[in-house]
C-alpha cells in the first residue's frame, strides 16, 4: 500500500458538508473526501455528469497543519434580468493548511499524481473562487495512510511555527482519516454524508463514511517549513 499526500493550502478554502445549501454555506475545519475526489475527477478532466465509483475506493485521511480562521462573505448577486438574487452567507478558511492523503496501489496513485500536476480543468479547494497555492503534490510514499500522514513534515507556514514556537507552545495536529471496512470500533468516529455517488448537477448524491479521529501527531522540535514565498531574497543584501 503506498500514500499520495497533497498539501492544501491556499488564501481561502470552503469544505462544503451536508448542512451546507441554499442562503447558508457552511464550511468544514478540514477537506472533505468528497471534494477532494472532486479535485482528482476535475484534473483528469470527468465531466460532472462521469461516474467516479473508481474513486471512492481511494483510502482518504487528513492532517491540519495549520487551522485557519472562518470567515463570513455576506453575498448578493443579480441575474442577468437585473433581478436580486436571494442574499446568502458564505463562510470560509482562511489561512489554512492541510496534509491530505490518499492510499492504493502505487500505480494508481502515480497517475493521480500526474493528472493533478497536468490537469485538464482548473482546480479549486471546494469553491471555484478557492484556488491552490503552492506546490499541491507532495510526492508517494510507500507507507499506509496513516504512517504517511504521520510521517510527513509539518508544513505551516513558516510565520505560524514561529509564532507557536515563541509562546513556548508543543505542536499536536489532528489528523482525520476513513475507517477500514475491518477495523474494530475506534474510541471516537464521526459520520458524515461525504461520499460522492454523483456530481450531477441534475441529481447530486452523497452516502455516509465513517471518520476515524486519531492521535494527534506531534512536533517536538520540527525545523520550520521553508515554503513561503520572499520576493526580496533576490536582491543582494535584502
Amino acid at each position: 500500500m503506498s500514500t499520495l499526500l497533497l498539501r492544501l493550502a491556499g488564501p481561502l478554502q470552503a469544505w462544503g458538508s451536508e448542512n451546507s445549501r441554499f442562503a447558508e454555506r457552511q464550511t468544514r475545519q478540514e477537506p472533505t473526501k468528497s471534494a477532494v475526489i472532486g479535485l482528482i475527477a476535475a484534473a483528469q478532466g470527468r465531466r460532472r455528469c462521469d461516474p467516479v465509483e473508481d474513486l471512492l475506493r481511494l483510502q482518504f485521511g487528513v492532517r491540519i497543519d495549520q487551522p485557519g480562521v472562518v470567515i463570513r462573505d455576506f453575498h448578493t448577486a443579480h441575474n442577468a434580468k437585473g433581478e436580486s438574487m436571494p442574499l446568502t452567507n458564505r463562510y470560509y478558511l482562511c489561512d489554512a493548511i492541510f496534509i491530505a492523503g490518499l492510499s492504493a496501489g502505487r500505480g494508481l496513485l502515480e497517475g493521480l499524481a500526474d493528472a493533478l500536476t497536468h490537469p485538464v480543468f482548473p482546480l479549486f479547494l471546494g469553491r471555484r473562487s478557492c484556488v491552490p497555492s503552492g506546490k499541491l503534490v507532495q510526492g508517494i510514499v510507500d507507507e499506509d495512510l496513516g504512517a504517511a500522514l504521520r510521517n510527513h513534515p509539518w508544513q505551516a507556514a513558516s510565520w505560524y511555527q514561529q509564532k507557536l514556537r515563541r509562546q513556548g507552545r508543543s505542536v499536536e495536529l489532528e489528523l482525520l482519516r476513513d475507517r477500514l471496512s475491518d477495523e474494530d470500533q475506534p474510541d471516537i468516529v464521526e459520520t458524515v454524508r461525504d461520499l460522492p455517488l454523483s456530481f450531477s448537477p441534475n441529481r447530486r448524491d452523497y452516502g455516509w463514511r465513517d471518520v476515524v479521529h486519531e492521535e494527534r501527531v506531534r512536533f517536538d522540535d520540527a525545523a520550520p517549513a521553508l515554503l513561503d514565498h520572499d520576493p526580496f531574497s533576490a536582491f543582494p543584501g535584502a
